[in-house]
């Protein structure tokens, strides 16, 4: 069996002996007993072998960078694509997730029993087999059984954080049952709400003890892409908020989901002390980030000589893209080039002269998407008082004064005056994109060299994900080079959000504040106090709780965008029933006239059936197997 790892780059491991004792991963987490159990003296035999079992670890998280195998790209409203597709998918499912056809009898992206070949509860298995077994290796030097071991439980407490986020209340595999456990044994339960929080946090914590984690990666060519102390509490400051979000903090739409045996799995009364707890975790995350030398990034413009507008730009576009940045705190490396598809989906024909079939084009944000972002004010457009919101979808002539558009080129008004992030995040017809080797004109009416012009390749909105292309990435009509990154896990921003978020929710309106317009001033934008007060309809709205929580909310959705966080927030924040039931409308692509393309048509009409489709259902073969887990409500 090979698995790939990155340690400063891909390397193909060899796992030998152990590859009978993964198996297949459609076995399921009832499957707990090694089935071969003299292999695990070959695995760890010596440290050689012991490190292979270590990147065996790594090897069942999932490639959170790659479009078809994160829910989160594509299995929600932030990016659509032509359907159905005939070509240019590696799996359908989290398009059909998006289009409400997920089942219970075989459902789509099943990480509980097996995706891509990922099984978690595999992975926590082979976690645990680890961490028995690496006290065996007579040649590990203490410093390095320690850290491997803080490794292996940070990545099993990862594992069971994906899967509670996907699917509620889940049992908890802490170690391996024995050889000679009885069949009773393996009808596990699912655990409450907070049992599994509080196994998660605990976890985080023993990994993070101590001096085992290193601070940060300095072994640069080997190591980038292994845990960090930093990264153990951040990820555990997410863990935190989630678990005081609505979601799981008081919902009584699960006030009745129980066990068979009448443990109930939601505690539906409210807790603020959720929220001190994520508040004081996001905090300590943030500091062991300052201490590991993590700041926000800027664009170096001794690289390339840039305007002010363009430097803004890749600050933003740059704080994702370019690899190993100051702001990254963990960067998912699964998969060897693990951002390579994600670029080639999102990036549209660039150059009318070199047509590369490569570039797909397909990721595109819906028109609700783009109306998220704010004006050029810093302000939400339905509340701008200086921005034409009525007339948004009126046709305007670019002039030299509008930095985002093409000059003398007719867009709708919805496409001017927007904050720099509109621009750094998504392409239009007649707008530009900029990249290391030059700045191209995006023209995509049908027949233009970015627009439709058969059954595959285009964008069904007229909108491109530009924010998720590398800026360095170069082709011709034979070749395309993408410098692939590593995908970002958790980032600096991210967790400045998270902590304005809980500073918000236990009264500190200042400190959410500060961190607000951290984000912002790299933004280029202006204050929270200064924007509001000078540009809104509702000029006190950030002096109430309830306004700032809709700020917050609104600037996460919008620095996040594209990079997978909205597909969960929206349902730890419970407005998914409404936001991801909003119709999906894009431009009239076929067309060739400006006034004929910029017509909105209805593409979709998604519904998100509340409590149903919150979580995932459990293949209904696992309930007939173990009896005492339960299924999802609504399933």
């Amino acid at each position: 069996m090979s698995v790939r790892i990155l340690k400063g780059r891909m390397v193909a491991v060899v796992l030998l002996g152990v590859a009978a004792m993964l198996g297949s991963c459609m076995k399921g987490f009832l499957d707990m007993v090694p089935d071969n159990v003299p292999t695990l003296d070959h695995a760890f035999a010596n440290r050689l072998e012991a490190e292979k079992y270590l990147f065996t670890c790594y090897s069942f998280l999932p490639q959170e960078g790659h479009p078809d195998k994160n829910p989160a790209f594509s299995g929600g409203d932030e990016a659509w694509t032509y359907w159905p597709m005939q070509e240019d998918y590696f799996y359908l499912d989290p398009y059909n997730i998006a289009r409400g056809n997920q089942q219970k009898a075989s459902p789509y992206m099943n990480y509980w029993d097996g995706y891509d070949g990922k099984s978690l509860w595999q992975g926590i298995r082979i976690c645990n087999i680890f961490l028995e077994n690496v006290g065996k290796v007579y040649d590990l030097q203490p410093y390095e059984r320690d850290r491997w071991i803080a490794e292996a439980k940070f990545l099993k407490a990862y594992m069971h954080w994906y899967l509670f986020r996907m699917y509620g209340p889940i049992p908890i595999m802490d170690k391996n049952l024995p050889i000679d456990a009885p069949p009773a044994a393996m009808k596990v339960y699912r655990q409450p709400v907070d049992s599994v929080v509080n196994y998660i946090v605990q976890t985080l914590d023993d990994a993070a003890a101590g001096e085992a984690l290193p601070m940060k990666i300095t072994s640069v060519t080997t190591e980038l892409g292994r845990v960090t102390k930093a990264a153990a509490l951040a990820v555990k400051a997410r863990v935190l908020v989630t678990a005081a979000s609505p979601l799981f903090n008081g919902n009584n739409d699960f006030a009745n989901f129980k066990n068979n045996n009448g443990q109930l799995l939601f505690n539906a009364q409210a807790d603020d002390q959720k929220w001190v707890r994520a508040r004081e975790a996001c905090k300590a995350a943030i500091d062991m980030a300052a201490a590991a030398g993590l700041k926000l990034y800027y664009f170096n413009s001794a690289v390339v000589e840039v305007n002010n507008f363009t430097r803004t730009e890749l600050n933003i576009r740059n704080a994702v893209g370019e690899k190993w940045n100051s702001e990254l705190i963990w960067g998912n490396t699964s998969g060897g080039a693990p951002t390579y598809w994600l670029q080639t989906y999102a990036c549209p024909q660039l150059d009318p002269n070199n047509f590369n079939i490569a570039l797909k084009a397909k990721l595109a944000p819906p028109m609700k998407i783009a109306e998220l972002f704010y004006t050029k004010n810093g302000v939400p457009i339905t509340e701008d008082k200086t921005w034409d919101h009525a007339n948004r979808f009126k046709l305007r002539t670019a002039t030299a004064l509008d930095s985002g558009i093409q000059e003398g080129y007719k867009s709708v008004g919805l496409h001017f005056d927007r904050e720099p992030r509109f621009y750094a995040d998504i392409a239009f017809d007649g707008s530009k994109w900029f990249m290391r080797n030059g700045e191209f004109k995006i023209q995509s009416k049908s027949e233009q060299w970015a627009g439709k012009k058969q059954s595959r390749i285009y964008s069904i909105t007229g909108y491109y994900t530009k924010k998720i292309v590398n800026w360095n990435l170069v082709f011709d009509k034979t070749s395309l080079t993408v410098e692939s990154y590593p995908w970002p896990v958790i980032r600096l921003t991210d967790l400045y959000l998270l902590y304005a978020e809980a500073l918000n929710e236990t009264g500190d309106a200042a400190g959410a504040l500060r961190y607000l317009n951290m984000v912002r001033e790299r933004a280029g934008l202006k204050s929270v106090e200064s924007a509001w007060a000078t540009y809104s309809t509702n000029p006190a709205k950030y002096t109430t709780q309830a306004g700032l929580r809709e700020i917050v909310r609104q600037e996460r959705t919008i620095e996040m965008a594209f990079e997978g966080s909205r597909f969960w927030d929206l349902r730890r924040w419970k407005t998914a029933p409404q936001e991801l039931s909003k119709a999906i409308y894009g431009w009239d692509i076929i067309q060739t006239t400006y006034e004929d393309y910029n017509r909105r048509v209805l593409l979709y009409s998604p519904q998100f059936i509340a409590p149903r489709d919150y979580f995932w259902p459990i293949a209904e073969g696992n309930l007939q197997i173990n009896p005492n887990l339960v299924q999802n409500p609504g399933w």
